[in-house]
């Protein structure tokens, strides 16, 4: 295959004249119960847009001398085609491995001399290239990454590494139990949903993609008018948007129509036990899955409240109930995942093979009493306090910062999502806790189970009816 580079047209793209500066609003203490708080906000920003439709958003932020930047396009692994599945993960691990016409070594000892980091991801919902730099490289690593974000060379035997790279991964997580449990989860909540993959993708599809296959996926996932560059960190706002300007104002790309995913009403297998033989092992992995809720649902702040109560902290009802007063194992736990579309709300734990039936009774039983009642006024209170104090810990950097920012733009969220954060959560009510159990916990799960088959399936067969999957199945 020919390994030119990936060039992107050059053209001239200057910010339109009127920029916004987005200042916080002043605001009270909020207060958690007996707890005041420290208003929280973020930093003042600054908002341009150069002519080619990339937006930039520029927040100085001192006093250390570093900048983090983050530039996220809305396309990721849901957007990969049918039968060239991890796609996109596979073009943002081969960013950095040549472009400009610079190699992969040379690019990585241009960024790690100056003490910066570059990478690129893909996940669901986004795609984006970071950078991390002292203030005073700032400039010269922006261009670098301008590089490896538009003119991409995508060497052949830089994909043929990647590709073994990623295969071997795949071949190992089938000895891990726990990255099984996860692998199989999908196929049972999703089927062939465009969520209902790794990000890594499979092993049919990997070997099959090319170079070609790269080049059209780096225009369909970047392009200018569906991308927003975040700057935060010790700069200068015109300035910064002077030097974004030359180095991202050429990227001229033709946008590529956003692709509408296919409805989703829940777990595929639903009612269903789905085994993952691995008859040498002595423990289970457990997970059961439902119906959750999308990114920025109405619901988020009740949910969020209700699920800390059940299954989401080390004092929850989950483990107090499978671990701390039976023994069954060291961990469990519940979670939404929030996508951009939908959501699922999955419970996780592990526990000997012969007391997996005990243990998925207990969790039952459990998921059963909070959508029955809900949260305790004193849980809800005990919570609220415990998320408002962790909070602010989440913005503790500038490169959180321009991930709290990204998602608000990716995901659509109200602007101050952030600085209204823990005044949403002390606003929740034991009652809207309630409602919030009452509506997203559902009463028929799709459980998935990694260990012995032969010993699992006559012990769980009263939860639904058990399928059984060779780990190689999920390659």
């Amino acid at each position: 295959m020919n390994a030119s580079r990936a060039k992107a047209p050059k053209a001239t793209g200057r910010p339109k004249a009127k920029r916004t500066a987005a200042r916080p609003a002043k605001k009270s203490s909020p207060t958690v119960g007996a707890l005041v708080l420290r208003p929280l906000r973020l930093p003042t920003q600054h908002h341009a847009t150069l002519s080619n439709g990339l937006r930039v958003t520029v927040v100085p932020r001192g006093p250390l001398p570093m900048v983090s930047v983050r530039l996220v396009t809305r396309s990721g692994s849901a957007t990969d085609p049918v039968g060239k599945l991890g796609l996109a993960e596979l073009t943002a691990r081969l960013l950095r491995r040549g472009a400009g016409g610079l190699s992969a070594n040379e690019l990585g000892d241009a960024i790690d001399l100056v003490g910066a980091g570059i990478s690129a991801w893909s996940s669901e919902d986004s795609f984006g290239v970071s950078l991390s730099t002292p203030t005073r490289h700032f400039e010269q690593l922006l261009e670098l990454m301008g590089k490896i974000t538009l003119e991409p060379d995508f060497p052949d035997a830089e994909l043929e590494q990647a590709r073994r790279r990623t295969l071997a991964q795949l071949t190992n997580g089938l000895d891990d139990p726990e990255s099984l449990a996860d692998r199989a989860l999908l196929r049972a909540v999703w089927g062939d949903h465009p969520y209902g993959h790794e990000t890594i993708g499979q092993k049919a599809d990997l070997e099959r993609i090319g170079r070609d296959d790269l080049v059209a996926a780096h225009r369909w996932l970047l392009a200018p008018s569906q991308a927003t560059l975040f700057v935060v960190g010790s700069v200068d706002p015109e300035q910064t948007f002077e030097q974004v300007d030359r180095v991202f104002g050429r990227w001229v790309m033709s946008p590529t129509p956003p692709r509408v995913l296919p409805p989703w009403n829940g777990p595929v297998r639903a009612g269903e036990v789905l085994i993952v033989d691995k008859p040498e092992q002595t423990q289970a992995q457990v997970r059961l899955t439902s119906l959750g809720v999308r990114r920025g649902h109405p619901d988020h702040f009740p949910l969020t409240v209700m699920n800390t109560v059940l299954g989401g902290g080390f004092t929850s009802r989950l483990v107090t109930q499978i671990r701390v007063k039976r023994g069954l194992t060291y961990g469990a736990g519940s979670h939404f995942e929030q996508l951009a579309e939908a959501g699922t709300f999955n419970v996780s734990s592990f526990t000997k093979t012969e007391t997996v039936p005990e243990l998925l009774d207990v969790a039952l039983a459990e998921l059963d009493k909070m959508k029955a009642r809900g949260p305790t006024a004193a849980e809800v209170t005990v919570v609220q306090r415990y998320i408002a104090g962790l909070y602010p810990a989440r913005l503790e950097t500038n490169d959180s910062v321009a991930s709290a920012l990204s998602d608000m733009r990716l995901f659509k969220l109200p602007d101050d999502w952030v600085d209204q954060y823990r005044e949403r959560i002390a606003a929740v009510t034991v009652e809207a806790a309630a409602q919030a159990a009452r509506q997203h916990l559902p009463a028929q799960w799709a459980m998935v189970l990694v260990g012995n088959a032969r010993q699992l399936q006559p012990m769980v067969s009263r939860f639904g009816r058990v399928t059984v999957l060779k780990p190689e199945e999920l390659e």
